[in-house]
């Protein structure tokens, strides 16, 4: 039986398994170490191969650089066209990726992987370009030089003294389904060169002097050469733990890259990729904020951002940190994680800087324990300033020139006053001046204020005055006490006001995200949801929104600021969002040049809709800051737009439950309502077609008047069924005349005919009851509706009352019975369609009857309502206006 240990690993499978999944298009590179080794030759001498097989090829874009064997090459094989880009006048041929999409090869040949693209294409780098492709299902072989990974742009640099500026993510390389090395001696290679083969004669000459040496290539071949059995030396651990082949394997390691707003920072993220290449470990790039001393300087905020983003795109997790010290920050997020070695620069201030504030690598390396520390060196900059930037001049020049009156001010108070007190007594003044400078002016005019003090203080205060000279020594050890407690001063209140000023943006943020959310928390639908995410996110980046919506398989607008219209080349910077999920727009890598910046909405659920922003200034891009809370907003407002979109889906789910209830309930109330009548009115005229039954006169009337009063049920419960269908879909028309309540009272009780013959019915009209303006047919409907519903829920032996009022405006008719009354609970649905009370006898009726009441006096202006009496029975009061307003 085979040992359970040898199982394979299920995260490798599963790893495996998705590596296989033919979604995506396959990357084969052609690696080489510098330019004419034959990338671009042997890959189209793969393409051919690939086309003898029957696979559909195309070429997207090859550079031939003249040659005349590689331009050979090309022909049998199709070409697409290139996209020309307009830059300052001059077409520059780029490759087409939309030309690619539409075509849809099952290969696509596309050289010189890191080039730049010309500004105004779609994306910054081509390696984009190729991503997009393979995205859409379609293989790709492509070229590429090993000076162009990003993770050896450092190491490139200092063999070949030439910063290539070119560089392409290695998570590129990571990803590619085959990598081949196109490898040739650097002797042939500079033969080559030399014949003219690679570059034209005058660029061999320039590139054999500065980049093509011996020694270079040969650095550079075994560069590549590395990079490549790194690569086979991964696939063959990933054979053999997906098939559990036993072997030696290393324990795993975790490396921790810690960055600061230092110009070196890059050179430790390439190199702890490296590290990681060499050890198959995971890595994580972190930047710990000190809560004492926060970094507030813009610039280096945004060089930490560009640092941070490199070592994502290297393939690392990145973090931010907040603790009260570096070592303490790093050294527990490391212990959390199982961190096994920490890179961290070498430090390239002066000495004395470290005897004073202590030496991070020190203090890293001590209290380390087992975790390793690497210390990584770099080339100093030749001006490195000797003087820390806190204390560096600081602007605007007018901060300093109050310091300065400060100082001034305190010497003219001390000269007033130096007969009544002690010398030392007036030190005071300049601590306050110190003081004061420090919290309003900034720590640069502090220790400005603190230099001075001294020497006014010296030089008005101290006897002898208007010189420098001293006569009491003990006056040294005030002065350096002054000078000294005066620069402890200036720097910790600095020191308090950059926390404070740090504490203010951090509560902005929060207060922004707090308020962003109790906001969306009240809304009840999907517009008022998009109205504050547009209000917030303008508000708080000064920025016109846009929120765009799927509807019926296209991307549209949904709300926008107001005066705000994205055109269409906008509204294509969204779509290209919302299709590839990834931000599109301003700052981003595609479609750099758009005038907005476009972040899909993303939920649990998937890509919901586009939310995009764009500048008042144009150009104008968001800080690292602003881009992390904007990050936040566009979670927090796909989360309120995934929950409006529910919310508005349940409603119709629950509205379409409710119409089928109301459908089901319809249709059981009409057929057992349609049939009753029809029941007696086919029984009474069988009974009298049937011959052999011998009906006197009297039994022959009855049955006769059976089926009149039954027809007649009938007629009415059609009518209503009518009117309701009018009244819901607005095609009810009044006809508007002066109208007696008197004469519509009696048509209604003449309607009701026998029906009311064995009731006793009370009817109270006022003696100077006004006119009325209505419809006085459907009126008498609503009549006639209240007083069936009374003779239905009465006793038969107990009175109807009709009572009518009026007022200056308006009239009132109040229909009562003396029946058991309706619950409290009730009094108001018993106005809604098909709603009948539930109770123990059973009644006849649909529960139209009051539905078609409250319609036809709404649309009179008018209102009704149902009361209980008190002493039993319900009263159904309608008001209306005298005249009817036009």
């Amino acid at each position: 039986m085979k040992s359970m240990d040898n199982r394979p690993d299920p995260d490798e499978l599963l790893k495996h398994v998705q590596a296989e999944e033919p979604v995506r298009g396959r990357l084969k590179i052609f690696l080489g170490y510098a330019a004419g080794v034959g990338k671009t030759y042997a890959m189209l001498e793969a393409a051919h191969q690939r086309r003898k097989q029957g696979v559909e090829v195309v070429v997207g874009y090859v550079e031939t650089h003249g040659r005349l064997e590689t331009e050979a090459f090309l022909s049998g094989l199709e070409i697409l066209p290139r996209r020309q880009v307009d830059y300052h006048g001059v077409h520059l041929p780029e490759l087409d990726v939309d030309a690619v999409l539409d075509r849809r090869p099952a290969l696509v040949l596309v050289d010189e992987l890191a080039h730049t693209n010309t500004p105004g294409s779609r994306h910054p780098k081509r390696y984009l370009d190729v991503e997009e492709i393979l995205d859409a299902g379609i293989d790709v072989y492509t070229t590429l030089n090993i000076q162009h990974l990003e993770s050896l742009n450092d190491a490139v640099a200092q063999v070949t003294g030439v910063v290539v500026r070119e560089t392409v993510p290695d998570r590129v390389l990571d990803e590619a389904s085959e990598i081949e090395v196109i490898d040739l001696p650097p002797d042939e290679l500079l033969a080559r060169l030399k014949e003219g083969r690679v570059y034209i004669p005058e660029q061999a000459k320039r590139a054999i002097q500065k980049f093509f040496r011996k020694g270079n290539l040969s650095a550079l071949r075994e560069m590549s050469l590395r990079r490549a059995a790194e690569r086979v030396d991964d696939q063959m651990r990933a054979y053999m733990r997906t098939r559990a082949i036993p072997g030696p394997w290393p324990a795993g390691e975790r490396l921790l890259v810690c960055i600061s707003p230092s110009p070196l920072a890059e050179k430790l993220v390439r190199t702890t990729r490296r590290l990681a290449d060499g050890l198959n470990a995971e890595w994580i790039a972190v930047y710990v904020e000190v809560a004492s001393k926060p970094e507030l300087n813009p610039a280096n905020r945004e060089r930490i951002g560009k640092t941070l983003q490199l070592a994502e795109e290297l393939g690392a997790r990145t973090r931010t940190l907040t603790g009260r010290s570096i070592p303490e920050a790093v050294l527990a997020y490391a212990r959390k994680h199982n961190v096994t070695k920490i890179v961290i620069g070498k430090p390239v201030r002066p000495r004395w800087r470290e005897w004073i504030g202590g030496s991070l690598v020190d203090q890293l390396i001590y209290a380390s324990g087992d975790i390793d520390v690497y210390v990584i060196s770099a080339q100093v900059e030749p001006k490195q300033p000797a003087v820390p930037e806190e204390w560096r001049p600081h602007r605007p020049l007018g901060r300093y020139l109050l310091g300065i009156g400060l100082v001034a001010l305190a010497t003219l108070l001390g000269m007033f006053i130096r007969g009544n007190l002690e010398p030392a007594n007036l030190v005071m003044l300049y601590l306050a001046s110190t003081v004061i400078a420090a919290i309003f002016l900034g720590r640069g005019p502090s220790l400005l204020v603190s230099v001075l003090g001294v020497l006014t203080f010296d030089f008005f205060l101290i006897p002898p005055y208007m010189t420098m000279a001293v006569n009491d020594t003990q006056y040294l050890v005030t002065f350096s006490g002054l000078f000294v407690v005066s620069l402890v001063v200036s720097t910790l209140t600095a020191r308090v006001r950059e926390q404070a000023e740090a504490a203010i943006q951090r509560e902005a943020h929060t207060s922004a995200l707090y308020t962003l959310g109790r906001d969306l928390t009240s809304a009840t639908n999907l517009q008022q949801v998009t109205e504050i995410i547009i209000s917030h996110i303008s508000q708080v980046f000064g920025r016109e929104v846009a929120i765009f919506l799927p509807e019926n398989g296209q991307l549209r607008v949904f709300a926008s600021t107001p005066d705000y219209h994205p055109d269409t080349n906008e509204l294509g910077v969204a779509a290209w969002a919302f299709d590839h999920g990834q931000p599109a727009g301003l700052g981003t890598d595609t479609l750099p040049a758009a005038s907005l910046r476009c972040q899909p909405l993303k939920t649990a659920g998937g890509l919901i809709g586009v939310l995009g922003i764009r500048p008042k200034e144009p150009g104008r891009l968001l800080t690292p800051e602003q881009r992390q809370t904007f990050d936040s907003f566009a979670h927090q407002a796909a989360l309120a737009v995934e929950r409006a979109s529910l919310a508005e889906q349940a409603r119709q789910a629950e509205l379409l439950q409710a119409t089928e209830k109301l459908q089901t309930s319809l249709l059981n109330s009409i057929s057992h309502d349609l049939r009753t009548p029809l029941v007696s009115i086919t029984g009474a005229l069988s009974s009298l077609r049937e011959k052999t039954l011998m009906l006197d006169q009297e039994a022959r009337d009855s049955l006769i008047e059976t089926a009149d009063e039954e027809a007649g049920r009938l007629n009415r419960l059609v009518g209503n069924l009518l009117n309701m269908t009018r009244i819901e879909a607005g095609a009810i028309h009044l006809k508007m005349e002066p109208c007696d309540i008197q004469d519509a009272v009696g048509a209604a009780l003449d309607q009701m005919g026998d029906r009311l013959a064995k009731r006793q019915v009370k009817v109270s009209l006022p003696p100077d009851l006004s006119m009325v303006t209505l419809d006085i047919a459907l009126f008498e409907q609503v009549l006639v509706n209240l007083l069936d519903n009374a003779v239905k829920y009465s006793p038969p032996d107990t009175e109807i009352g009709i009572d009518v009022t009026q007022t200056l405006r308006t009239v009132q008719i109040a229909i009562s019975d003396c029946g058991i009354g309706i619950p409290a609970e009730d009094l108001e649905r018993v106005f809604d369609k098909f709603y009948r009370v539930q109770r123990p006898e059973s009644v006849s009726g649909t529960g139209l009857g009051l539905a078609i009441c409250k319609g036809i006096v709404e649309a009179h202006g008018g209102t009704v309502w149902a009361a209980n009496r008190s002493g039993g029975g319900t009263v159904i009061t309608i008001s209306l206006p005298k005249e009817v307003a036009s």
